[in-house]
């Protein structure tokens, strides 16, 4: 993934502001089940939250880097305990999972339902 403008990085910030994170990652770190559940979670996302337990920053730092290289992802901010992570969805399944516009129903009156 290409690296986030500092403009970008604003805007997934402010979208993120209002998540609660979807992923902890524990003293066993980074497993494949781990990175597997972050990757179900951004592609239906695209924007996740991770809580990264422990007291090492270094160790998050690393982390957060891993976890960007492993699922061509960027990293969008890193904030004590919590990293917010991105990754576009592809374009078939954002075209699929838009909604369709729905038929607007005759307006019924109270009177066509007593007559049934």
């Amino acid at each position: 993934m290409k690296p986030l403008t500092p403009s970008e990085r604003g805007a997934l910030r402010a979208r993120a502001h209002h998540l609660h994170p979807v992923i902890m990652i524990g003293e066993a770190g980074l497993t494949p089940a781990v990175l597997k559940e972050i990757d179900t979670a951004l592609k239906s996302h695209e924007l996740i939250k991770v809580r990264v337990l422990g007291d090492d920053r270094g160790r998050r730092e690393g982390l957060s880097g891993e976890i960007c290289a492993a699922l061509d992802a960027g990293s969008v901010q890193h904030i004590g305990k919590i990293l917010v992570i991105f990754r576009p969805r592809p374009e078939e399944t954002a075209a699929r999972s838009a909604p369709r516009p729905r038929k607007k129903e005759k307006r019924r009156t109270k009177r066509s339902f007593q007559n049934q």
